[in-house]
């Protein structure tokens, strides 16, 4: 059943289409990689799927409903649009302490999601101190603080080293395996490779591709690289 859906989804910022008629869905309990070059219209994309920018055309919807329309929507979902959106002045405990309040979460979920992406040793740091890879795990962390069903994720490998991209690719796959759904871009697909259970591409904002990713990998006979580079063998590569 898909939990997500997108119809004919377009974005114009006057003589520039940013978002070009795209449809595609996502199913519960999967994790689908988002896929695209910077400027592709990922970001644009998710941005009205959660209500923060108006289409010019087309619709996206969540659970059957657009964002604005969901009962207790961080309960439903939860995302990560940049590291962390965290004051630099307060501390990683005290910022969660605040969402917890706005989105009627139990104030000990605070400490659950610390731990689930390690970094209770941190908490009473200033987020200003933190590097780029700890301000996207407290992205996460914020993400997740409500215990919500569906995530969204944009970019959420940035700044993290490689045994952190490896944890990122077990946390998602666990969160899938108890029945979450997500929706995670990258512009980096060995990023995700490991990852996904299906991918959607965007070129220049508009739909290549949406498959399973067994059965892409199994028709281009190579990496998902290969299957992007044929796929965009007219529109230039993804770097």
């Amino acid at each position: 059943m898909a939990t997500i859906e997108i119809e004919g989804l377009t974005k114009r910022f006057g003589s520039v289409v940013a978002v070009d008629h795209v449809t595609f869905s996502v199913d519960q309990g999967t994790v689908t990689g988002f896929l695209g070059a910077n400027g592709a219209g990922k970001t644009t994309t998710l941005r009205m799927l959660l209500g923060l920018v108006k289409p010019s055309a087309g619709i996206a919807t969540i659970n059957g409903y657009p964002y604005r329309e969901l009962i207790e929507p961080r309960r439903v979902i939860g995302a990560m649009l940049e590291s962390s959106g965290a004051h630099p002045g307060r501390t990683a405990r005290n910022h969660l302490r605040i969402e917890a309040l706005a989105g009627g979460a139990p104030r000990s979920r605070v400490d659950e999601v610390l731990e689930l992406v390690d970094l209770t040793a941190a908490a009473d740091r200033r987020v200003g101190g933190y590097s780029l890879g700890m301000r996207q795990r407290l992205g996460l962390a914020t993400a997740l603080l409500c215990d919500p069903e569906i995530l969204i994720l944009d970019e959420p490998a940035n700044g993290l080293d490689p045994e952190g991209v490896h944890w990122l690719r077990r946390l998602l796959r666990g969160l899938a395996a108890g029945g979450r759904t997500i929706l995670v871009s990258s512009h980096i697909l060995a990023e995700v490779a490991q990852t996904v259970d299906s991918v959607v591409i965007l070129d220049h904002g508009r739909l290549l591709t949406q498959a399973p990713l067994s059965e892409l990998t199994a028709a281009g006979g190579g990496s998902l690289e290969d299957i992007f580079l044929n796929l965009t063998s007219n529109q230039g590569a993804l770097r």
